[in-house]
């Protein structure tokens, strides 16, 4: 049976992260099962969006950022031009997101368990920022805002987005 964006169970996505954490080192990701999990948080998250209407508020901005920061994180996991410490510390991100054992998890809030991976890839992004050239971030962001921008606007509201406590894990993860 061949799986479709909106048939990828959670136990598949357990299995991308282990294909992820097993390949990174290999800089051989996999690039179909990678687009079929952004695929289907997209249109999660754009169906739960339409349906909430203008109760999420601002909510909404930063949900429909997740699929793009997903993908950004994973091409840059991809890129040959990247580092491969970056290139681990991007990974860890996007195993982050696929895992269903998180701060926040997906499985028992809905989409909106999908913030604290947004926080997190912009913790990672933001870290990185240091050694990856911006033009290279620039090449694969899919957004419609200028990534660099973005980075700043979701760390400037991640404590709003998540709360400070969960914020505080996060840096501690990071070893801020």
């Amino acid at each position: 049976m061949e799986e479709t964006p909106d048939s990828v169970a959670a136990g598949t996505d357990e299995d991308l992260a282990r294909e992820i954490r097993d390949s990174a080192e290999q800089e051989q990701l996999p690039r179909d099962r990678a687009t079929r999990f952004y695929d289907r948080i997209r249109n999660t998250i754009r169906k739960y969006v339409d349906g909430k209407g203008t109760v999420l508020g601002k909510t909404a901005e930063y949900l429909l950022l997740v699929p793009d920061v997903f993908i950004l994180l994973w091409r840059l996991t991809t890129d040959g031009r990247v580092n491969s410490k970056d290139k681990l510390l991007l990974g860890s991100a996007v195993v982050y997101y696929v895992s269903p054992f998180d701060l926040i998890p997906e499985a028992i809030v809905g989409p909106i368990g999908y913030l604290d991976d947004l926080v997190f890839g912009v913790f990672v992004l933001n870290k990185v920022l240091g050694s990856i050239d911006a033009s290279i971030i620039r090449e694969h962001w899919s957004g419609s805002e200028d990534v660099l921008g973005m980075i700043q606007r979701v760390l400037n509201a991640a404590d709003s987005l998540i709360g400070k406590d969960l914020v505080a894990k996060i840096k501690k993860m990071m070893g801020k």
